[in-house]
């Protein structure tokens, strides 16, 4: 019989893991309580590193914190516990996305859940040309497998539909750009060296398509300063697009489970990846990116896939500047049996 404890030790490595997910321009918007009356560890919503220009809405925010909280689950299987996850648990407390109850220690070990682990500290954006071999079937599958396991589907548009949204996402990066509050919200969250544990190195930043064919996000918005050389990308990129059946709260929450499950299963097979979220800020354009051929849904992401080297880590928010104090204080709770 084993016997598990929430002690600090634990709730650090937890909170590590989970603020280790991608955010819409590295803003971290995320926050971490426990409540040891219930065993429950919450993630709620950093609205002070919301992006009120490019996200309106808070999708992207939801979906950013939909990506820590698989990291969370992941990293509490790793520990030996059955998580729990409830999405928007309370109605009254809007900031509250996500409560995570920890009280139960698995019975079994899930098959790839240690992999998985692995894949959260390796998994990296790309922002760099892909090598341009394609990514086998099977891989695919699995990719698809993945998103459906979070309640959202991967498509894999054809040729002709990959050219036409990225003609889209061309479109919304030309108009990201040269709209004054979005382009000067984008400049913003770009720094100089490592000194802020949030937003987007200048190092970090990958060149530009030569042949204008894939519309890699500008960061510095029509700065010429910070553009580096351009470079030639693959000729038949592969993208996947992200798709839930609605578009609530939840839903975006979703999306941002089934997001970062699929860019784990990628790391765990070697492929990079890299998102392509110009379009879902636009609402016309968004719209315009689904396959109305496939029914109804409504597009979360757009996710390209290939092989390149192991992108460069940028900085995150220590466990500390995360963690609401009542948390810090926490001693020790214990937890189930197996």
């Amino acid at each position: 019989m084993t016997t598990l404890a929430l002690d600090a030790a634990t709730l650090e490595s937890l909170v590590a893991a989970a603020v280790a997910a991608p955010s819409i321009h590295n803003s971290q918007p995320w926050r971490f309580r426990l409540r040891p009356e219930t065993s429950v560890l919450e993630v709620r919503a950093a609205r002070e590193r919301a992006l009120p220009a490019t996200d309106p809405a808070g999708r992207a925010l939801h979906i950013s914190v939909g990506a820590a909280v698989l990291n969370l689950r992941v990293a509490a299987r790793h520990l030996g516990w059955a998580p729990e996850v409830r999405l928007l648990p309370d109605p009254s407390d809007p900031d509250l996305l996500a409560g995570v109850r920890l009280d139960t220690a698995a019975a079994v070990r899930l098959p790839g859940s240690e992999a998985l682990y692995e894949a959260i500290w390796h998994r990296h954006s790309i922002r760099t040309p892909f090598t341009g071999e394609p990514v086998p079937p099977a891989v695919l599958d699995e990719l698809a497998v993945a998103a459906r396991a979070e309640d959202a589907l991967l498509e894999l548009p054809g040729h002709e539909e990959t050219n036409r949204i990225l003609r889209l996402t061309s479109e919304a990066e030309r108009r990201n750009a040269t709209e004054r509050g979005q382009r000067a919200e984008s400049r913003n969250w770009v720094h100089s060296g490592d000194l802020l544990p949030y937003g987007i190195p200048a190092r970090a930043l990958g060149p530009q398509d030569r042949d204008a064919r894939l519309p890699m996000r500008d960061f510095t918005a029509l700065r010429p300063t910070g553009h580096g050389v351009p470079a030639t990308f693959e000729a038949e990129p592969r993208i996947a697009v992200l798709v839930t059946g609605s578009d609530e709260r939840a839903d975006w929450l979703r999306a941002g489970l089934a997001l970062e499950h699929v860019l784990l299963a990628a790391t765990v097979h070697g492929v990079r990846a890299s998102l392509l979220h110009q379009a879902m800020e636009w609402p016309y354009l968004r719209w315009a990116t689904r396959e109305p051929h496939h029914g109804p849904g409504h597009v979360q992401m757009l996710i390209r896939l290939g092989y390149g080297p192991e992108g460069a880590p940028v900085p995150r928010l220590a466990v500390r500047d995360v963690l609401e104090p009542e948390a810090q204080e926490t001693p020790r709770i214990r937890g189930g049996q197996s």
